[in-house]
């Protein structure tokens, strides 16, 4: 999954000289919570954030009054209270390293730079819709889990049971994490079945497997 395919293109920027106000009402039309900001070359120099901008902003406590209020806003740039040393990541990375990097730098989206130039941004957003994506869950109604021993062949014969029963497998994901040295835990979404042929399934995986659990999704009301 790489983060060119996943990224939103044409980002909305700010040059260093844009006015705080500005900037507040490009996030606010534009619907962003942080914009990249670009030299007249296109190369990132900085990122500016809603909370910047809040931070920026006087408190309501003030005791300016509007047109002194006005007066501030739109003499205050960009520049003045962006971030300078910003967090990127390269169109053809992966998008697990960019959720690695946004968690470890605590920060919700990352300007995609090719060349010093902005060709992007990926957000928590754009994580969650890959997500979404590799786990199939749109595509499959029942997620099935299950403790197993981390050899070859394990997933395998998990597999050759459900495809028995008719079942139709959408993903297959693995974690080493919350299990035991030498096992893992696999979860396989498969497309839903007839309860009959589900509850024949399930009793036939939890006879000869340590299965951890089974849910059936449901996405209608969501």
């Amino acid at each position: 999954m790489l983060v060119k395919y996943w990224m939103t293109t044409d980002p909305v920027t700010a040059a260093p000289d844009t006015s705080v106000m500005k900037a507040s009402q490009l996030m606010k039309e534009n619907n962003v919570r942080r914009l990249p900001v670009v030299d007249k070359d296109g190369k990132l120099v900085g990122i500016v954030t809603d909370r910047d901008l809040k931070e920026a902003s006087p408190s309501k406590a003030t005791t300016l009054d509007v047109h002194e209020l006005y007066y501030l806003l739109s003499e205050l740039k960009v520049k003045d209270i962006m971030s300078r040393k910003v967090i990127s990541i390269g169109p053809e990375e992966t998008v697990e390293k960019a959720a690695v990097m946004m968690l470890e730098h605590k920060v919700t989206g990352l300007p995609v730079v090719d060349n010093d130039k902005v060709v992007g941004i990926l957000s928590q957003g754009d994580v969650f819709r890959v997500l979404i994506s590799i786990t199939g869950v749109y595509r499959g109604g029942v997620q099935i889990a299950f403790n197993l021993a981390d050899r070859p062949g394990s997933i395998k014969e998990v597999a050759d049971v459900i495809r028995k029963h008719g079942g139709r497998m959408v993903s297959i994901l693995s974690s080493y994490d919350l299990c035991e040295e030498g096992c893992r835990n696999v979860y396989i979404r498969i497309a839903d079945l007839a309860e009959d042929k589900l509850q024949a399934l399930i009793k036939e995986l939890e006879g000869n497997f340590p299965l951890l659990h089974w849910h059936r999704e449901e996405l209608r009301n969501i």
